[in-house]
């Protein structure tokens, strides 16, 4: 069609207006902005009160992750010298084994709105539940908690973006890094959700978990560090394997806590690998006057409950 005064055609113009603004748009298309580049990918952030140490977390945990498929979240705080990183610290991520740390803390956060004490069932299962990652004990307790209390202690310890999986598929609770480091920083220091009977009774248990499954977060850890930990995996038709570790440290002047969750790992030992890498690397930069010959070194076999999912 031609401009009925002009008698130049419409595409003429169009070509003519995109010569002169030095930009050509194609025909038949808005015209819309062209993105510089890819949105960047998330970047390890450290602070810390120690002068260097923030810089050399952030490129040590990089390093460790660089070439590493899959997605990886990260979260520390060490209290001693006021250092905390972040790594997709809100990326949500299915928790297998590691909500069961959530579960105990739950029981005792209810058990103590009546002050009462566990039951010794209650305290059998809470054995089982987290030195040996027993799954039929974390089903027991998950069912007389109900989701309500749940999301009760959720609510009291201000993770508020954990959401417990449904139809009893605990396994299916979505967590991230931040709510991991508020529960760990619930159970190592003095607060008002947790009684001080109930963070040490904590701790005693993820002290206790059993070799094949002290993997994880530990990895590197100074033999004078105490380890507490509690792992967790489970493959699913999407993002593959979700591996992850979360852990609480004290000794060698450092009183420090660690997550890391992770999805899209190829298998189980690929995940175990991309996290011990990163661990490795916390532990040493915290206490790099640890000779290698006294870091707890982790089995080559690691273990951890296959949690129930529902059918693909």
């Amino acid at each position: 069609m031609t401009h009925p005064v002009s008698g130049i055609s419409r595409r003429a113009r169009v070509l003519s207006a995109g010569l002169a603004a030095g930009v050509l748009v194609p025909l038949g298309t808005a015209a819309t902005a062209t993105p510089a580049a890819a949105a960047a990918a998330p970047q390890v952030v450290c602070t810390s009160a120690q002068a260097g140490l923030a810089a050399k977390l952030t490129k040590d945990i990089t390093a460790a992750l660089k070439n590493r498929k899959g997605t990886v979240a990260v979260g520390l705080h060490d209290r001693s010298t006021k250092t905390t990183c972040t790594l997709r610290s809100t990326t949500s991520f299915d928790s297998a084994s590691v909500v069961k740390t959530t579960v105990l803390a739950a029981l005792l956060w209810d058990a103590k709105k009546t002050d009462r004490k566990l039951s010794e069932r209650e305290s059998d299962l809470a054995y089982a539940m987290i030195t040996r990652s027993d799954n039929a004990a974390t089903s027991k307790l998950w069912r007389q908690l109900g989701t309500g209390k749940i999301n009760g202690f959720l609510r009291a310890a201000k993770m508020t973006k954990t959401v417990p999986g449904s139809g009893g598929y605990w396994g299916l609770t979505r967590i991230n890094a931040a709510d991991e480091q508020k529960l760990l920083a619930l159970i190592t220091a003095k607060n008002s959700v947790l009684s001080d009977n109930a963070r040490a009774y904590i701790l005693k248990l993820m002290g206790k978990v059993v070799s094949s499954q002290r993997w994880g977060t530990p990895a590197g850890a100074p033999s004078g560090v105490k380890i507490h930990v509690k792992n967790g995996w489970l493959q699913r038709s999407t993002h593959g394997w979700r591996v992850h570790s979360i852990g609480a440290f004290k000794g060698g002047g450092h009183d420090y806590t660690i997550s890391v969750l992770t999805h899209g790992n190829s298998s189980m030992n690929y995940g175990v690998t991309t996290i011990q890498g990163v661990a490795k690397a916390v532990h040493k930069d915290l206490t790099p006057r640890t000779a290698a010959s006294q870091r707890y070194t982790p089995t080559d076999t690691p273990r951890e409950a296959f949690v129930a999912v529902p059918g693909s």
